[in-house]
């Protein structure tokens, strides 16, 4: 599945007739995600004919516009953030509730070596372009504009709609966005294969049998401008209390840490009591977290175990998520330190929030006695004004719209 692909039949008879299947097999990781991503590929890559395909060139017009806003807006801003606030990232990132949503983990910790992204979504393939009918190419490109549409936006995946995106037409799953996202940040994808974890842990290649409940995944090397290799886990994975009991998605997370860990619009999961072991694990095993509020709950920190600094401000949860305010949080967003960008649900400028929490040095890293495995009560303080649904940006991204 993970293997280089060739170039289809169908696109090769227009663009660049005769070319060898032996030639095709030349087509490396890195060129599929730069062609996958609107960029162009190496020189003597068997891609580059189909570049000339006015459908790609469209594509890659449209994906040139969109991420230079979104480096403007948000990513650069963040990148600045994470400069000057986190004084000792770890090597690792742990990004639970994720989707294949690598490019907000690199700009919070652009030095780390190793990220583990873990998502229900599937990881999916990169289409075997042999295989794509007659003139499916632009379709297939225009499926991964419209599965990027709301990240584009809105800083985040909307879930009702990934469902849908990621699991039709013939570019399907999380690892052809997890491509067009490594290239994009500025990344080289060096080699891509597929693993699987068995319930303790242990990681399986190639034909090794995981066991009943494996834990399917992708595993891509890649390197940055600074020509260090370092590593991309992306795994399909149920996150609930049953779920993360039965599987070896959290047991192979603890070899790599602790770490750091990112929690951004994540449905307020972590407020469930159905989530607990997720939350108690993050809590156990992270140096630090940043989070927005729909992460883990307030009262389910230890005030003597982490060092809380806010940033932002708390506006309470957007419609969609009745009952998740927090007083808490409200009240220790009142000295919050302004940011420059949006993030999260609430994603316009001036109406986020972040909290960065940074675990006490020689804390007990095990959940503390006094935190709470039920969700918090809802508060009941003045309900906020009712926020205006997001309204889509001004175009090139404007071709995309709020969907719920």
């Amino acid at each position: 599945m993970f293997r280089p692909m060739r170039i289809s039949a169908v696109a090769l008879a227009l663009l660049a007739a005769g070319v060898s299947s032996a030639r095709a097999a030349e087509v490396t990781f890195d060129d599929t995600a730069r062609f996958l991503a609107g960029m162009q590929p190496s020189a003597d890559s068997p891609l580059v004919p189909l570049t000339k395909d006015p459908g790609w060139q469209r594509h890659a017009k449209f994906f040139d516009g969109a991420f230079a806003q979104l480096e403007q807006r948000q990513l650069a801003k963040i990148r600045n953030w994470s400069d000057v606030n986190l004084a000792a990232p770890r090597p690792t990132v742990f990004y639970l509730f994720s989707g294949p949503d690598f490019l907000y983990a690199n700009a919070f910790y652009s030095k780390a070596s190793t990220y583990v992204l873990g998502a229900l979504e599937p990881v999916g393939a990169v289409p075997d372009l042999t295989r794509l009918p007659r003139g499916s190419v632009g379709a297939a490109l225009y499926n991964v504009e419209r599965s990027l549409g709301s990240i584009l936006n809105f800083s985040f995946f909307i879930t009702k709609q990934m469902k849908v995106d990621l699991h039709t037409n013939q570019v399907n799953g999380t690892l052809p966005i997890l491509y067009v996202f490594l290239v994009r940040s500025g990344k080289t994808i060096r080699n891509v294969e597929m693993v699987a974890l068995d319930d303790k842990g242990g990681m399986h290649v190639g034909n090794d049998n995981p066991g009943p409940n494996a834990t399917r995944g992708a595993r891509i090397t890649f390197v940055g401008s600074d020509g260090e290799v370092r590593t991309l886990y992306y795994f399909s994975t149920d996150l609930s209390n049953s779920g993360a009991r039965a599987a070896g998605f959290l047991k192979f997370c603890e070899t790599l840490g602790p770490g750091n860990s990112l929690i951004k619009s994540a449905s307020y999961l972590l407020h469930s009591g159905n989530f607990t072991v997720a939350r108690d694990w993050l809590l156990a095993n992270s140096a630090t977290i940043i989070q927005d509020d729909s992460g883990i709950p307030l009262s389910s920190y230890n005030a003597r175990q982490w060092r809380f600094f806010p940033f932002g401000r708390y506006l309470g949860p957007i419609s969609e998520f009745p009952g998740r305010y927090q007083e808490r949080y409200a009240n220790l967003f009142t000295r919050a330190q302004p940011i420059d960008f949006g993030v999260g649900y609430r994603w316009r400028m001036h109406e986020s929030n972040l909290l960065l929490s940074v675990r006490v040095p020689g804390s007990d890293t095990a959940p503390d006695a006094e935190t709470t495995s039920s969700a918090e009560p809802s508060a009941k303080p003045p309900r906020p004004k009712r926020p205006r649904p997001p309204e889509p940006i001004p175009p090139p991204l404007g071709r995309f719209f709020w969907s719920r």
